[in-house]
């Protein structure tokens, strides 16, 4: 019983996965992140979500790089679409992304991770193209296709 209850704290002790987007003003900007790093948790996405934080997102992790393509089908919310390279810098923004459209949304550049976050934040926060990204407390190793 005492190892479960141990196991249970250890758990709940562990850090929050987080991206940490470095703009070119200086400033960074922190964000906590669900994790789809799956064929079914990417289908699933932020869909029927009706509330995001501003602190709040959800990486998207793919098993390689290649041009992403998204759509907003069932998703209420306006959201900002983050395309990261994999070399962890942004290759492309799609700002304010229209709630509920079926429209592909991408950019030219192949990507690796995509970042979604509440619609007009990228550019309230100064976050462009070239700018750098940082992982904490997320593995990208083993990303299921």
């Amino acid at each position: 019983m005492n190892i479960i209850l141990i196991s249970l704290a250890l758990l709940s002790c562990r850090p929050a996965p987080r991206v940490v987007l470095s703009a070119r003003q200086g400033n960074e900007v922190k964000v906590d992140v669900e994790i789809a790093d799956s064929p079914a948790k990417r289908a699933q996405g932020l869909q029927y979500r009706r509330e995001l934080r501003e602190d709040q997102g959800m990486l998207f992790l793919f098993p390689f790089a290649s041009v992403q393509t998204f759509w907003m089908k069932n998703t209420p919310l306006s959201l900002d679409l983050i395309f990261i390279g994999s070399d962890q810098k942004i290759v492309g923004i799609i700002h304010g992304a229209v709630p509920f459209s079926t429209a592909t949304l991408s950019v030219s550049s192949p990507s690796q991770f995509v970042l979604e976050v509440k619609g007009g934040l990228s550019r309230r926060w100064g976050i462009g193209a070239g700018d750098p990204v940082r992982f904490e407390n997320i593995s990208v190793q083993g990303i299921k296709g």
